[in-house]
């Protein structure tokens, strides 16, 4: 697939922000790394195609795409664009509820099954757990490793296994920095290049459409935002924007330290209940979908909330900007036509600069908001116990 190449530039001020070196460039190297990771998926095509295409020639071939935290939500975005790309089953599940509950999550024992796992570090407990269990419960299981670290022990698991294939980031999307930002655009981004390639609309845009939003002005609209609406936030969207949303506001916890408080919902469900958590203190960002019939219900709750909270407190975030106003609207610039999916990869940027500045505004260290190790880069404190089948 031939993608839109990002500018020659790479967007940094001169100084970092105290405390985020690595945040910061990690968030603002995204549409080089893009542009670098489609450039590695092209190079390893044939031997990708050898392992896939014999599995996804099986059409009772069930995909299950899993991972803890960031990395369960790149699989929920995903999700709906490679069911429509390959014409398989696609499911999301994420590592922690397969660990938990291994014969709900696998109870077709003979379906053919490929798992890709996403893993930043590949250390997580669960990470090799989830793939342990599947060995265990299914009959025939392949597995599509997509990680950032060559030598994680979910790497070192299945580089040599024949019915494996790892397939690695660029090495710089391995963040330093305690949140993932790089490392979940990276690997969503190979997800749909490597399982729905061109069928995927806007991928080949995505460089381009990131790289122009970190130009034009973006860090002050988030500024903006963040100063009206400093102590919680809500996400809304749909479908893959739904998990987008929902990412956006772990984002938002996790730099923060737990400072602002964000939720996540649909922007159906959110009147069910959670709409209680909305202040005269509370930002929400919307995520429009592209798709048209969906967008009308994300258009109806922004247009609610916009009537409903004080000026400046709703912004909507879309590939087309019609019907909305100017002062609302953070464009996705060249995503007009793209599938939500890919759409997510530069929207997520305005969620990762948002819950930088609103850190920083914090008085909270961005790269590493929990200094008393409350909470970890890789998490710890996980006992993998053995299962029995019952």
């Amino acid at each position: 697939m031939k993608t839109t190449p990002a500018p020659e530039t790479d967007n940094r001020p001169a100084a970092d922000p105290r405390g985020a070196s690595h945040t910061h460039r990690e968030i603002l190297q995204q549409p080089r790394l893009w542009t670098e990771m489609v450039t590695r998926l092209t190079a390893e095509r044939p031997a990708l195609d050898t392992f896939l295409a014999p599995l996804l020639a099986d059409p009772r071939l069930r995909i299950v795409l899993t991972g803890a935290g960031t990395s369960a939500y790149a699989g929920q975005v995903a999700r709906t664009a490679l069911a429509a790309a390959t014409g398989r089953t696609v499911e999301a599940l994420a590592t922690t509820d397969i660990v938990a509950d291994p014969t709900a999550c696998f109870e077709e024992r003979t379906r053919p099954t490929l798992l890709v796992s996403f893993a930043r570090s590949g250390g997580s407990p669960e990470s090799t757990a989830a793939t342990e269990l599947a060995d265990q419960l299914l009959d025939h299981c392949a597995h599509l490793v997509i990680t950032c670290n060559d030598r994680g022990a979910l790497a070192v698991r299945h580089g040599e296994r024949a019915n494996s294939y790892v397939l690695l980031t660029p090495a710089e999307a391995e963040d330093q920095g305690f949140a993932m930002t790089s490392s979940l655009t990276c690997m969503l981004l190979a997800a749909l290049h490597a399982l729905g390639g061109d069928r995927v609309r806007g991928l080949d845009a995505c460089p381009a459409a990131a790289a122009a939003l970190l130009s034009e002005g973006l860090p002050d609209q988030v500024t903006a935002l963040t100063r009206v609406a400093h102590q919680r936030f809500v996400y809304l969207g749909s479908g893959a924007l739904k998990a987008l949303a929902g990412e956006s506001a772990l984002k938002l916890l996790e730099l923060t330290g737990g400072a602002v408080t964000a939720i996540a919902d649909s922007s159906l469900g959110f009147r069910h209940g959670p709409k209680a958590f909305l202040d005269d203190r509370t930002g929400v960002v919307v995520y429009l979908s592209n798709d048209p019939y969906t967008r009308r219900y994300d258009l109806d709750i922004f247009h609610e909330l916009t009537e409903a909270l004080p000026a400046g407190h709703v912004v909507a975030v879309t590939g087309r900007p019609e019907g909305l106003p100017e002062a609302a609207t953070w464009l996705v610039p060249g995503m007009a036509d793209a599938d939500d999916a890919a759409l997510a990869l530069p929207a997520v940027l305005y969620a990762q600069l948002l819950a930088l500045d609103a850190s920083l505004a914090c008085g909270v260290t961005p790269d590493n908001p929990f200094p008393d190790g409350e909470v970890n880069r890789v998490v710890q404190g996980v006992t993998i116990h053995p299962f029995t089948e019952r």
